[in-house]
């Protein structure tokens, strides 16, 4: 399981969500903190990757989804055994690793099954049942001398698998003969365990058993030998007494007879959200993991699914969880560093929580360097800086406060960089309109908000003009009412901003109750609609919509 800490902005990030996760990652460093590791969960627009090439910084690890799967529980290269094993030899692998079930591949790791102690118990310990399938043992005489830990005087065809019989040569020599040899059991498929006893050994031999046992490493006579070996019957000499080498060479049963075919086996990839909806109504003692071949990879238990999950996250830039990146409500959310409206999330335990009204998380995470007394380098500097720039539109937005405008001026001086100069660079690096597709440029820096029984989408472009939008504007309307369907929301927008003049235009799919409820002036008979001096999204497009679904619940 990851130890790691990801320090991680919104789904679709701006240049604002990943330069203050770059930055916030670099400060827990400074502070002697490792294992926090800048991550994003969408790709990079132009303007982003502009600003990392400016400061020579790598792009955030990927993340699409941090939903906790059965490889960050499962232990992997688990103890197997194949079903040639003998019972002894699981066994001993259960006892020595302390393990309950191992799973049974064949020669090519692809899994067949499991056999568990509770298996192997069932097959050792005494039931009122058949004598003979009790004296059964399905193995070879290999198999037999392996477990015992034998040393085989004479031995003949000992690979062959077969069907023996165990039984103890401990009465009088005439009801030997009687019950053992002449019983229903063929000497050819006889074991034979007995002490010291030269008659018993003889008799046996003569009879033709297929294996002799002596047992307390006592060595029979020479002429004892010479008879198994001119009869063809198997001798070997146990190191235990005739109680416990009759018990193991019961152990020596192939485990193909005892394991089970069915069990249940999961994928790596699989979420464990979904594991345990499976499991909940007959939980298997332990679970497989295979990959699309069937190849072991690993195993769990139920126990397993219970334990806290490795992976935990700082968001930056947002704390809803609509727009954290999936799965981030089954991790630990650590720390919250955050400029945006409350979106209580849920958390099992106290966390930092920074929220400031400011107009850039970089604003917030430049302050955290700047109280504990560290300065960051001159590269982390500069990328704060460009998350300033870019989310205040270099302090012209609304957004803007006087703290901005503070720690841009503290961060310049560090950087040796130009603010202005920089945002020149930034806002001129290319057009995200024209540079992508159309539905990219909608999910580029797209955000879902809830509020008044309605869900609803926000993107967010910003270009040095409208040419752009006016020249796909057909393309871009359709991506949007795209979006709006297939997330199933109640409406979509488009704001597209225009950086010079600080104005944007606000394009809108939904129903026409809603679209024709916008008070704002509409350009010809699209449903565009002119939004002059707005800029922000966050300070002036969603109140406005909140107030516009608030009039519109009214009038329901």
């Amino acid at each position: 399981m990851s130890e790691q800490t990801y320090v991680i902005g919104h789904r679709n990030p701006d240049a604002d969500a990943i330069c203050s996760a770059i930055a916030y990652a670099a400060y827990k460093r400074a502070c002697g903190q490792q294992g926090y590791i800048p991550a994003r969960c969408g790709n990079i627009n132009e303007r982003v990757s502009a600003i990392l090439r400016r400061f020579d910084t790598q792009a955030p690890v990927f993340l699409g989804d941090v939903a906790p799967r059965v490889r960050d529980v499962m232990a992997a290269k688990p103890h197997r055994i194949t079903p040639r094993h003998s019972c002894a030899e699981a066994l001993e692998l259960i006892d020595r690793h302390d393990v309950n079930v191992l799973p049974v591949v064949d020669a090519d790791n692809v899994l067949l099954g499991s056999v568990s102690v509770f298996d192997l118990g069932d097959h050792f310990v005494p039931k009122p049942r058949d004598q003979k399938e009790m004296r059964h043992v399905h193995a070879s005489i290999a198999d037999i001398v392996r477990s015992l830990k034998a040393e085989t005087l004479f031995s003949s065809d000992e690979d062959r698998l077969e069907d023996l019989y165990v039984r103890i040569g401990a009465m009088d020599i005439r009801s030997f003969t009687q019950v053992t040899l002449e019983g229903d059991i063929p000497a050819s498929q006889s074991i034979i365990v007995v002490g010291d006893r030269y008659d018993i050994q003889a008799k046996s031999i003569s009879a033709g058993v297929r294996l002799l046992v002596i047992t307390g490493s006592l060595m029979p006579e020479p002429e004892i030998v010479d008879m198994a070996k001119a009869r063809g019957v198997c001798l070997v000499s146990s190191p235990y007494d005739s109680a416990t080498s009759s018990w193991i060479i019961r152990s020596a049963n192939r485990v193909e007879r005892l394991y089970s075919r069915k069990c249940m086996s999961f994928g790596p990839d699989e979420r464990l959200s979904d594991v345990r909806r499976r499991i909940a109504a007959s939980p298997p003692q332990a679970c497989m993991v295979v990959d699309e071949e069937q190849h072991l990879l690993g195993i769990f238990t139920k126990s397993d699914l219970i334990k806290p999950p490795g992976t935990s996250l700082v968001l930056v830039d947002h704390n809803e969880l609509t727009q954290a990146v999936p799965g981030a409500d089954q991790v630990r959310i650590v720390e919250i560093i955050d400029h945006h409206r409350l979106g209580n999330p849920h958390s099992s335990q106290p966390i930092l929580f920074i929220n400031e009204p400011v107009g850039s998380t970089s604003t917030i995470v430049a302050d955290c360097f700047r109280r504990a007394g560290r300065d960051p380098d001159a590269r982390t500097a500069g990328i704060m800086m460009s998350g300033i720039i870019s989310d205040t539109l270099n302090l012209r937005s609304p957004t803007s406060t006087d703290k901005d405008a503070e720690i841009l001026r503290w961060l310049e001086g560090i950087a040796g960089v130009d603010a202005a100069a920089l945002s020149d660079y930034i806002f001129s690096s290319g057009s995200v309109i024209m540079g992508r597709k159309a539905p990219e440029v909608i999910r580029n820096d797209l955000k879902v908000y809830r509020d008044g029984g309605l869900s609803f989408s926000v993107s967010q472009v910003e270009e040095l003009g409208f040419g752009p939008f006016w020249e796909r504007r057909e393309a871009l309307e359709a991506a949007l009412d795209a979006v709006r369907k297939s997330d199933a929301l109640d409406f979509s927008a488009l704001l597209v901003t225009d950086i010079n003049r600080q104005d944007s235009l606000l394009l809108i799919c939904g129903p026409a109750h809603i679209v024709g409820a916008v008070s704002y002036p509409r350009v010809e008979t699209h449903d565009v609609f002119e939004l002059a001096g707005v800029v922000s999204r966050k300070k002036q497009v969603l109140p406005y919509l909140a107030s516009l679904i608030a009039q519109l619940g009214e009038s329901r």
